[in-house]
């Protein structure tokens, strides 16, 4: 998969694309990253990439005509090409969208900044927006790094074992159970029993509860959305019956 990240500040990505998962994912070539500058595509020498807003009011808007011939630079190649503008106006983004999003083979995400782009950019060469919080950055560029990784984490090959994405929590609605490593005695806190067991079957039972028990304290709204069994249902209604409190 390509992504194309359309910004005025190509810098921010430089350490975070080469770090880590994403940093293997593109050694390995099971995804492409172009960082491209905006600037580059204005139309007059000083690279002027923004003006003030009609109307009156604070702040600056970014104009269209580098937006517009970027995107277009950008989709030559490609006609499936999907563009997204990172916005808070946008849908949240979540893991649902995240799996939707790789099945495209090549995704465009500009990033905004000052007050925003010009609205005829959005009508005519936006297919998608999206925002990844209700909350206020200075641009698109770290909620561009947030999609890019979700995504790429869905795709064959860029993690260890394709199951690493299965049971990432949101994979399925629910939050991960809890997780323990060496030593067994930290500070007088021990491992549960059952993960010493070797019994797989037990351990998995013992998973999915606490997977379930997590949620239901943290995060009851996403309950509403996931594949429950009998026995799941049963094990919420015994937690709703023992009154644990909801968090959520």
């Amino acid at each position: 998969m390509r992504f194309d990240i359309l910004t005025l500040f190509p810098q921010m990505f430089s350490s975070p694309l080469r770090e880590s998962i994403l940093g293997k994912a593109i050694q390995k070539g099971r995804i492409e990253v172009r960082v491209i500058n905006i600037r580059e595509f204005a139309l007059d020498k000083h690279q002027v990439v923004d003006d003030t807003p009609y109307g009156g009011g604070q702040g600056m808007v970014m104009k269209p005509e580098p937006i517009a011939r970027a995107i277009e630079w950008a989709t030559a190649e490609d006609a499936s090409s999907w563009t997204l503008y990172l916005t808070p106006q946008g849908k949240a983004f979540n893991q649902e969208m995240a799996r939707a999003l790789s099945s495209k083979s090549h995704l465009i995400l500009l990033c905004g900044r000052y007050e925003g782009v010009d609205e005829r950019v959005r009508e005519m060469l936006i297919d998608e927006e999206i925002s990844i919080g209700d909350y206020v950055l200075g641009g698109g560029e770290l909620a561009a790094m947030v999609v890019v990784e979700a995504i790429s984490r869905l795709l064959p090959g860029v993690l260890g074992s394709d199951r690493s994405a299965e049971e990432d929590s949101f994979s399925n609605s629910l939050l991960e159970y809890p997780q323990y490593t060496r030593p067994f005695d930290f500070r007088g806190h021990g491992v549960p029993e059952v993960l010493l067991s070797g019994n797989h079957l037990e351990i998995s039972r013992w998973r999915r509860k606490e997977a379930l028990k997590r949620t239901y304290l943290r995060r009851p709204d996403l309950l509403a959305k996931a594949r429950l069994s009998s026995e799941d249902r049963e094990f919420l209604q015994g937690l709703a019956q023992k009154g644990e409190p909801e968090m959520g």
